[in-house]
């Protein structure tokens, strides 16, 4: 998995508790974190599209999503994959289409990041192409009209990637940086102008894979006009919430 996160050290909190579950099919006992959602400090908010590959099964999507509704206290993904928000799709698997949607909301706390990473690793696993996963932690104790000056929320956003090689991955992240970059520039110069700074970063983007092929003798990243996929970052305010 690679992923960028621009959050200050993480810390890990103590706010799940357990339950334990006989599973008559194994004779084993399962234990289930729960989260405590009552004085959960944030909503976190999980959204993006993963291709999937045509084999991934529901019940492999399952077992890969399992650090997320298991977070959540459910003891299977069909009972997790409701959002809090009745307005949210929340975690989606269209079979035809072998497509992953994720736009769900959690209660929880920092703790969640490590179900994030456990769930990027088994996503790795079953993704068809490079895919960014987008994730909000919203404050919920910050007001953002009675907070003085001198408050500021904790709100963090952090962009996850995954996909079935290093290439998929780095295509993923240079396609949105083209994409963030020349819709910045845009407004200063014409699109046709902006060929040689796409060239700079394909660049930028050659030389650390070759570093990486160096170290894992692994082939080479795809090259691209650019691609699709969700936009990140953003200044000024909070990030609104995504309407549906």
């Amino acid at each position: 998995m690679v992923k960028l996160v621009d959050t200050a050290d993480l810390k890990s909190a103590a706010s799940c508790k357990g339950a334990c579950r006989f599973d008559p099919g194994s004779g084993h006992h399962h234990y289930y974190p729960i989260m405590s959602h009552y004085n959960a400090p944030f909503e976190i908010h999980v959204h993006g599209q993963v291709p999937l590959r045509a084999d991934a099964g529901y019940e492999q999507l399952q077992e890969a999503l399992k650090p997320l509704w298991t977070y959540a206290g459910a003891h299977s993904l069909a009972d997790g994959a409701a959002s809090v928000y009745e307005e949210e799709p929340g975690i989606q698997f269209d079979a035809k289409g072998h497509m992953l949607q994720l736009c769900w909301t959690v209660r929880g706390d920092e703790d969640f990041r490590q179900s994030l990473d456990e769930m990027c690793m088994s996503l790795n696993d079953l993704a068809e192409q490079g895919a960014a996963v987008e994730v909000t932690f919203y404050d919920v104790d910050f007001d953002e009209d009675e907070a003085d000056e001198a408050s500021e929320s904790r709100d963090d956003f952090v962009m996850l990637f995954v996909g079935p090689t290093p290439a998929a991955i780095m295509q993923v992240q240079r396609d949105l940086l083209v994409q963030d970059v020349v819709n910045m520039m845009e407004r200063h110069f014409d699109g046709s102008e902006l060929g040689g700074v796409v060239a700079e970063i394909d660049k930028l983007f050659g030389q650390r894979f070759d570093a990486l092929v160096n170290s894992l003798e692994i082939g080479k990243p795809p090259r691209g006009p650019g691609g699709s996929g969700s936009g990140h970052g953003g200044s000024g305010g909070r990030r609104p919430r995504h309407l549906h």
